[in-house]
């Protein structure tokens, strides 16, 4: 059988990296399997050169359909028209697409009319939050999947109140967790953890992108000095978003302790993750990495589609309001943190158990 994975940005590769493993592995043993790997080009990425594929192992991708830039609207259209010509000319029997980025609602809706099956990796994860594009993606994505493979129970549980058929929903664990313990005994330490004279433990890592939170200066610049306050002078690294510099810029903070510095790869970042005291975030993917690595984290958003980081993990869910900062570094200096555990099957096994999900849906 043949698959063509869909990947549009950087954390995408990363998720189907374990996946595209396995396949070869099969392969190797005799399965009739095999794929092709498109890159939709969503999101121009400078990190996404030859050292981040080399870096995680993960093959080159057959195509990039280069749908970058533009609108919400101007990008799924870009992309619409460039994977349909795509498919036509790579007829294949299964579309696999990750996570919530545009490119996977797109790629699901033109894959469904041209009649060929879609399996969806990270089904039903679900904030509630329509503000947020990932949730109109995930929500389009999943009412015309065939194929559910879910991170937790609690997503399967949602596709079921949407009316999914329970057969079709396979609970196979977390790929990102599977690149992770990959990848962990390979973290590498970046320059620049001795050039601040960091020490395990004494530092936080912080990043921030979310419109909510860095669209609006006042708050942000609010949000921040609340962040410097109460660190108790221990250093923050901001490896810094390109479109987050541009508005912090005009903010004027000036802490000794707020050490920004260029974007990471995956082995240099996770390596900061690991050694630090804290994360204090707006990403959801970050959060199932420091539960996984028992990393306290405090993330500054008002919802998460990954709820399980929090009533199982070691991450708190703070909101945007910046009255909530200090109080919740106060509780991980006195050491009340949560000491946090590990989502059911979030065991470096999830690739394995979604390629053998579809080998037996194909035989």
């Amino acid at each position: 059988m043949r698959i063509t994975i869909i990947a549009g940005a950087r954390p995408n590769f990363m998720k189907i990296a374990p996946i595209i493993h396995v396949i070869k592995k099969e392969a190797l043993l005799g399965k009739n399997i095999s794929f092709r790997l498109v890159h939709t080009g969503q999101h121009y990425d400078e990190k996404m050169s030859a050292t981040f594929f080399d870096e995680l192992n993960i093959p080159f991708p057959n195509v990039n359909l280069e749908c970058g830039g533009g609108t919400h609207a101007e990008q799924t259209a870009a992309i619409l028209i460039a994977f349909e010509k795509e498919l036509l000319a790579n007829p294949t029997d299964l579309v696999l697409v990750v996570g919530d980025v545009t490119s996977t609602m797109a790629c699901a809706i033109v894959a469904k009319k041209l009649n060929i099956k879609v399996a969806h990796i990270e089904a039903g994860i679900r904030s509630f939050d329509l503000t947020m594009p990932e949730e109109i993606n995930r929500m389009v994505t999943d009412s015309i999947t065939d194929y559910f493979f879910t991170t937790t129970q609690l997503a399967g549980q949602n596709l079921l109140n949407a009316g999914v058929d329970k057969s079709k929903i396979f609970f196979v664990g977390n790929v990102m967790i599977d690149t992770l313990l990959t990848n962990l005994p390979r973290f590498k330490k970046p320059v620049l953890f001795d050039d601040l004279n960091l020490i395990k433990e004494g530092y936080f890592v912080l990043t921030m992108h979310r419109p909510a939170n860095v669209d609006e200066t006042e708050k942000l610049k609010t949000m921040m000095d609340e962040i410097v306050k109460n660190v108790n002078g221990l250093p923050i690294v901001f490896p810094i978003h390109p479109r987050t510099a541009k508005i912090f810029s005009s903010l004027n903070i000036s802490a000794n302790n707020l050490k920004m510095v260029e974007p990471l790869g995956y082995l240099e970042f996770n390596y900061l993750v690991k050694n630090c005291k804290a994360v204090i975030t707006d990403s959801g993917g970050i959060t199932e990495e420091t539960t996984m690595m028992g990393i306290p984290c405090l993330t500054l958003r008002d919802n998460t589609e990954r709820p399980e980081t929090i009533t199982i993990g070691t991450n708190e869910l703070i909101g945007t309001n910046p009255n909530a900062i200090k109080s919740t570094l106060h509780k991980l200096f006195e050491g009340n943190w949560k000491k946090g555990g590990i989502p059911d099957l979030w065991d470096g096994k999830a690739a394995e158990r979604i390629v053998n999900e579809i080998l037996n849906i194909y035989e």
